[in-house]
């Protein structure tokens, strides 16, 4: 029963209070005329009825022959960057349309391409809205939805045009001059040999032409000589591979939106992959947020895509210690591999699992999110400490840095090697 009254309040006083009131007037000159005989109150009762219901077609026909288009040029944008999209309405019929409330659902931060517009017969109106993505994910946007009425605001009637549709922000990736990581221990020339579909001075051999191949890759020499049309194999090069690891264990990470661990974090490792993988290196991602997520070492701008795209709907809600994600995954890493870990952690128990690694011949890294000045209670000095002690190069990176300057600064370590120096 309570139930049904907050139905009923909810449909008479909060949806149709207008068309409420002027309902409980109608019957009182109803009950007026019948009582009294007065010709006032029939009058007004007729008005009520033939008022009510012309707004209600005039709602109706307001809401029809309407075209809508939206463009929308691209889906897959970058922070930063503005998202662009050109909305027309058009109407079709020979009357006039009066207060058409465009608007489109969007959970985009700042998307706002809504306005109210009129339109004489035939006429239509086109606007562009350009909105600044200002943070990385997976939004979704529209449809278009039009609500018209009646002058009276009796009736209200909404369509939508369009389909919904998903726009994906990639993380901003920092142009890096200069990052510097410990080089692995390559294989000797013949021992490393890893056949790819790119170009590389690393001929191997040839095969037999099939469909799809480049013709570049022809190898005139054997074609001539075997009468088939035959093609070259390459191999890789003889260059390490870098595996980046973030850490998304959600009980690390501290801030809020842009001033989080959780977003810097993101933002060195798009800078890292970036930067290696414009030097022509393969490059690995392994991150647990939501799931496993593990990206194969390989080349390309193809794969840079991928890591993007994983990184944009990476959140930091795993439940797996960075320590633990490093000992299940050691199986991947060899002597030509380089492994750099990206955390805020301050807790020291993960610098013995980049120890143990380290130990089995790979090369470690570590870029060090400092918690404290992202308003954590914690700090990282001791990480710090036990990192340098064990001969781990490391970036320490705290809120508001330049990460160009960050992750290019360095002085000479307990071994020799550079280690990188904390800003005071």
């Amino acid at each position: 029963m309570i139930e049904l009254a907050k139905e009923g309040y909810d449909l008479l006083i909060r949806r149709h209070l207008s068309l409420t009131v002027i309902g409980v007037l109608f019957v009182i000159c109803l009950i007026s005329a019948t009582s009294t005989g007065f010709w006032l109150p029939t009058r007004l009762a007729y008005v009520i009825l033939f008022g009510v219901v012309g707004a209600y077609f005039w709602a109706r026909a307001n809401s029809r022959n309407l075209d809508v288009t939206i463009e929308r040029p691209q889906d897959r944008l970058q922070e930063g960057q503005e998202f662009v999209e050109r909305i027309t309405v058009k109407n079709t019929s020979w009357f006039s349309k009066l207060w058409l409330e465009v608007s489109e659902p969007s959970d985009m931060p700042g998307h706002r391409p809504g306005r109210v517009i009129t339109l004489g017969p035939r006429e239509s109106r086109a606007w562009r809205t350009n909105t600044f993505c200002e943070l990385r994910g997976l939004f979704s946007i529209g449809p278009v939805q039009i609500t018209t009425g009646d002058p009276f605001g009796f009736f209200k009637y909404t369509k939508s045009y369009g389909k919904p549709s998903t726009i994906l922000v990639y993380p901003q990736a920092t142009e890096l001059p200069n990052f510097y990581v410990p080089p692995a221990n390559l294989p000797g020339e013949g021992k490393f040999r890893k056949r790819t579909h790119y170009v590389t001075p690393n001929a191997s051999g040839v095969r037999e032409y099939e469909f799809g191949d480049s013709f570049n890759r022809i190898h005139w020499p054997s074609t001539a000589r075997t009468g088939k049309m035959m093609v070259k194999l390459f191999e890789l090069d003889p260059a390490s591979d870098i595996w980046i690891i973030l850490d998304l264990e959600k009980t690390v990470h501290v801030g809020e939106g842009e001033n989080s661990t959780e977003e810097f974090g993101i933002k060195v490792a798009a800078s890292i992959a970036r930067y290696f993988l414009v030097a022509n290196r393969s490059v690995g991602f392994i991150c647990f947020g939501q799931r496993l997520f593990v990206e194969e070492a390989e080349r390309g701008a193809q794969h840079y895509t991928r890591i993007l795209e994983a990184l944009a709907l990476s959140r930091a809600e795993g439940d797996v210690p960075i320590g633990t994600l490093i000992n299940e995954e050691s199986r991947r890493f060899g002597r030509h591999t380089t492994v750099v870990v990206i955390t805020p952690s301050t807790s020291e128990e993960w610098v013995g699992s980049l120890q143990f690694i380290a130990e089995q011949g790979v090369k470690v890294g570590a870029v060090l999110i400092e918690p404290s000045t992202f308003g954590g209670s914690e700090n990282s000095l001791m990480v710090f400490g036990a990192l340098a002690s064990s001969d781990v190069f490391t970036y320490l990176v705290r809120n508001a840095d330049d990460l160009i300057t960050s992750l290019s600064m360095g002085v000479e370590g307990a071994s020799g090697e550079a280690m990188p120096r904390a800003k005071s």
